[in-house]
């Protein structure tokens, strides 16, 4: 008997096919191939374990005792090959994407063409502060702020977010807006935490906030955001969140900080179909809104 090395799956799966069908020529119908090629593999496969697995007659193939033992174990092969070949093409699909917070709401509308296009695609998107690492497999996308310095990653630039500067009509009525978005002294703010401390809009707030009474530091934007919404303080967010949001008053035209915006993967990320799908889609939504990211609007003067 040769060694097991030798068996090949495409020959146990022949040999199923025909004990199934009972005839070569059933089994070849079934398989879309040559009946003698199944006969030719059949016969390989037999002079691989030195024995034969099914006996041919006019009335068509019968197993023999070894026959009989091995279809079920043939069978679970098959059960298992179908599943890896699922579960693979389920990896194939799935396309894990890293955003920052509140990000989503920039391509949910559009979801529903992705998914109409490519059925087959199973977006998967990870919000929030956490830098996943993409060499490690975290991630197979991810949309970045800032400076993109490793070079072994492939980064796509999706434009800039821009941040200014939002207050609730609730805190409006008993405080004025700021002549000038600086001039902050006596005014409640919302900051960020440490571990947002390098954010422009963090970085913004602390330079001029120093006069300011501090009644909130957070590392969640959701957080910041519906303190904000509160009338707990005014509270310096991103354009695309909070322009959009009726409860928030934009105090200023003004951009008050920025910082660009990357779609970044590895580069051998690209070989996967579903992945250049979601990429090329989120490049083309995310560049679609850059007006919106950026948050540049005309002067209309500060709120009071």
């Amino acid at each position: 008997m040769a060694d097991d090395t030798d068996l090949n799956w495409d020959d146990l799966r022949y040999f199923l096919l025909a004990a199934r069908a009972g005839t070569l020529a059933g089994a070849a119908r079934s398989s879309g191939v040559q009946h003698t090629t199944i006969g030719r593999r059949l016969s390989a496969l037999e002079r691989s374990f030195g024995a034969p697995l099914l006996l041919r007659s006019p009335d068509g193939l019968s197993l023999t005792p070894l026959g009989e033992q091995l279809l079920p174990l043939v069978a679970d092969v098959e059960r298992h090959v179908l599943a890896v070949r699922e579960r693979a093409a389920a990896q194939r699909g799935r396309v894990r994407v890293a955003l920052p917070s509140g990000f989503i709401g920039l391509f949910a509308d559009e979801l529903v063409q992705l998914r109409a296009a490519h059925p087959e695609v199973i977006l998967e998107t990870v919000s929030g502060g956490q830098l996943l690492d993409l060499q490690r497999g975290e991630a197979e996308l991810a949309v970045r702020l800032g400076p993109i310095d490793d070079e072994s990653l492939v980064a796509r630039s999706l434009g800039e977010v821009g941040w200014s500067l939002y207050a609730a009509p609730r805190y409006l009525k008993d405080h004025s807006a700021p002549a000038q978005p600086e001039a902050l002294q006596g005014h409640k703010v919302i900051a960020y935490g440490a571990d947002l401390a390098s954010m422009p809009a963090a970085q913004w707030l602390e330079r001029h906030a120093t006069d300011a009474v501090l009644v909130l530091r957070t590392n969640e934007m959701a957080t910041m955001l519906e303190a904000a919404k509160s009338g707990a303080g005014m509270a310096v967010l991103p354009c695309m969140l909070a322009d959009e949001d009726p409860a928030l008053v934009r105090l200023t035209s003004k951009v008050l900080a920025s910082r660009a915006l990357s779609l970044v993967y590895r580069r051998e990320v690209r070989l996967n179909e579903s992945v250049r799908v979601v990429a090329n889609f989120l490049v083309e939504v995310m560049r679609g809104h850059a007006v919106r990211l950026a948050g540049v609007r005309e002067d209309r003067g500060p709120a009071t």
